[in-house]
């Protein structure tokens, strides 16, 4: 699965690499579920923010799919109306059991470049809320304020390659840089030569979401 990743190339940087506008946001090398972080719809105008953690358009309340397996998301209620996206990013965390613990590790590219990897995305508006009284007092009708529309997405997954199979059952879809535009068409995807990552065990200051530093992706002593 894709639980934390980091985005820290520069926004000048990202929109060349997507020849997009520049975007405004953040860089994080910890980016975490729930968080608002760049991602490119499949008009591919530009890069906005968007939820981690998908909630389908019909739910009632909100949900936290961080992720959608690629084999079986056509057929999932909560996935097959939603819309393709990418999800800029230069890494992602996996977590290994070793020596009675869980020991992270951070995947990129050999290259050190960013890449996208495959999402959904969706837009889901909360249900209305009733305000009493006031809503009458400032000119509402029934009582009801309308809330705002919130675009969330999820990281879709499929069986790992490479590097990645040491480390878990799962791994993010990260796409070749020629068939992005495909994936946002609707095609199927496919996967980024495996020789092209690379994992290397980082601290434990990334299981924490508060931690948020360079220090994160730098390669630490396996112990």
């Amino acid at each position: 699965m894709c639980g934390r990743y980091a985005l820290f190339t520069p926004p000048d940087e990202l929109a060349e690499r997507f020849s997009v506008p520049e975007p405004e946001f953040e860089p994080t090398y910890n980016a975490a579920p729930s968080q608002r972080l760049p991602i490119v719809p499949d008009d591919r105008e530009e890069i906005r923010l968007a939820r981690w953690g998908l909630t389908p358009e019909w739910a009632d309340e909100e949900r936290d799919l961080i992720n959608a397996r690629a084999e079986t998301m056509a057929e999932k209620p909560s996935f097959e109306d939603a819309d393709r996206c990418l999800v800029p990013a230069n890494g992602f965390y996996e977590w290994v059991e070793e020596g009675g613990g869980k020991r992270p590790y951070y995947v990129s590219r050999t290259d050190d470049e960013p890449f996208a990897m495959a999402g959904l995305r969706t837009h889901w508006t909360p249900p209305t809320e009733q305000t009493g009284l006031d809503a009458f007092a400032e000119g509402g009708v029934d009582g009801s304020a309308e809330p705002e529309s919130i675009e969330t997405f999820a990281v879709v997954t499929t069986e790992p390659e490479g590097v990645v199979k040491d480390l878990h059952h799962r791994m993010a879809v990260i796409l070749e840089r020629e068939h992005e535009r495909e994936w946002l068409s609707g095609a199927p995807f496919s996967l980024a030569a495996a020789d092209d990552l690379q994992a290397y065990p980082v601290s434990t200051a990334v299981n924490s979401p508060g931690n948020d530093s360079a220090e994160l992706v730098r390669e630490v002593a396996d112990v």
